[in-house]
């Protein structure tokens, strides 16, 4: 089973989408990996989902990827006594009294605001819908004025927008649903609320290496330091929603652009999330400026694009994935498609690796191959191959069924598990039966392989191999159809 398409698509699962059956219906209809919000749910429901889709991989024998997001720590006032109307440019006082609130005040249960709040910054209520600005700060009290109003009612978060909070990324509620996700065996985990990429080290150095890592970047403070986040991540989500509660909406589609060109710079799969198809939550069709907003991405050359509610809560999950496939698919057999995402190259950093895959897009199309076979043990030799975008599909081969299922996220890739190797001859059998095997070459055509030797070395991407594929009569490796190849060699 292949995906006719580079970029990825993942898919929350939630209420509409925890059965076995509708989890198998969104990998066929196109969903390559599936997030688990640890916002919702229960750690019984997740640990049943995960269950569900690991029976699909195993049935379909296909690599799929699990995503846990974090919740985060999430900013809210404490409780109303009843649903109150704040007046533009009357007082209203945040304090850390328990006490229920009125149209006067209302309890702030978060010491960090009072610390990091001035007078002049801003504070947004409810996903921006109330405005507040600062005028003195005490320890305990906190007077603003009402800047825009509406109705306010208890519970609701807090958006400090000018301000980095001294809170750190990862809650108690995140900790332990961290190790939750992690004995369960997710494949990624996204973290919440990243503001420096100290929050990112921090995390990491947590989950030593049982996992790989998602920045998602929601906070203008992240933005600032994008580069350094984008460093310590393994990859990075653009979440608009909470980024555009944040930051003017006219200035989220600069930004969103700007953090895709940062992370194809840097080689790190960047997600775009939040209200893509989001009328497809009630109507079988997105409209027009969604369709279009997924196709703007894709175009972009981002990794994946991601389904929420759409798919978590909505009533056409199936339809909204095989939407979002059909886009994904249309902008990339435009031919404009190819000039946009050549004219997007970014230059080589100065490493051997970045060589090899540079001169791996040359070659791919100077020869006419039609396949790049990328042979890795970490999933990094990949993800260099698919910084530089080739013409040709990205076979990733590796004998870790773990890093197989990371690299579903990452652009152009197909992931499959293969066996272990000794020595350059056995890679290449192995790179040619994968190629047969999945097909994506037949005999006479030649691929590309890249690899780094010693194997098992993570980083040491160094040698480029041109093959010509033919089949053999011979046994394989592990039971696949051998093959035997003429080829061209260079090593870096």
């Amino acid at each position: 089973m292949r995906r006719y398409r580079k970029a990825k698509i993942v898919a929350t699962l939630g209420p509409a989408t925890s059965s076995v059956e509708a989890i198998r219906s969104l990998f066929l209809a196109g969903a390559d990996v599936f997030r688990f919000n640890f916002s919702h749910g229960s750690h019984e429901t997740h640990q049943q989902n995960y269950a569900f889709v690991r029976q699909i991989e195993r049935e379909t024998g296909r690599p799929i990827a699990v995503l846990a997001e974090l919740q985060g720590p999430k900013l809210r006032i404490g409780l109303m006594g009843e649903a109150t109307t704040l007046v533009e440019g009357s007082e209203f006082v945040l304090d850390r009294s328990p006490q229920p609130g009125d149209a006067r005040r209302v309890g702030l249960p978060h010491q960090e605001l009072f610390d990091c709040a001035r007078p002049g910054k801003t504070l947004l209520i409810d996903d921006g819908k109330l405005q507040l600005r600062v005028q003195a700060v005490a320890p305990d009290r906190m007077v603003t004025t009402v800047v825009t109003g509406g109705i306010l009612s208890s519970r609701k978060g807090v958006n400090v927008p000018d301000a980095v909070i001294p809170i750190p990324a990862l809650t108690e509620k995140d900790i332990a649903d961290l190790e939750f996700a992690l004995t369960m065996g997710v494949d990624w985990v996204a973290l919440s609320f990243v503001q420096t990429a100290d929050d990112v080290i921090a995390a990491k150095t947590r989950i030593a290496g049982r996992a790989t890592v998602v920045a998602k970047l929601e906070k203008p403070a992240a933005v600032e330091h994008l580069e350094q986040i984008a460093r310590q991540a393994d990859a990075v989500m653009v979440a608009r929603g909470d980024l555009g509660v944040e930051l003017p909406p006219e200035r989220v589609p600069a930004v969103q652009k700007r953090i895709s060109r940062v992370c194809r710079q840097l080689g790190r799969p960047v997600i775009v999330a939040t209200q893509m198809l989001e009328s497809m939550i009630a109507a079988p069709v997105p409209t027009r400026a969604e369709a279009s907003d997924v196709a703007s991405a894709i175009y972009d050359g981002v990794d994946a694009v991601m389904l929420s509610a759409e798919s978590a809560s909505g009533r056409y999950p199936r339809e909204a994935v095989q939407m979002m496939d059909r886009i994904i698919r249309e902008v990339e057999a435009d031919p404009l498609y190819r000039n946009m995402i050549d004219a997007q190259q970014v230059a080589a950093l100065s490493n051997r690796q970045d060589a090899v895959c540079g001169a791996l897009r040359d070659i791919t199309r100077i020869v006419g191959a039609n396949t790049t076979i990328a042979y890795t043990s970490s999933g990094a030799t990949t993800s260099r191959a698919a910084r530089v975008r080739p013409q040709t599909p990205i076979v990733g081969i590796t004998p870790s069924l773990e890093v197989a299922r990371r690299m579903c996220l990452t652009w152009g890739v197909h992931a499959a598990v293969v066996p272990d190797v000794k020595d350059v001859d056995e890679m290449i059998t192995v790179a040619s039966n994968a190629a047969l095997n999945e097909g994506f070459a037949e005999d006479g055509e030649e691929i590309v392989i890249v690899a780094g030797m010693p194997f098992g070395r993570h980083g040491s991407t160094n040698m480029l191999h041109v093959a010509r594929v033919a089949q053999a009569q011979d046994v394989a490796l592990s039971g696949l159809p051998a093959s035997k190849s003429t080829d061209e060699k260079v090593t870096a």
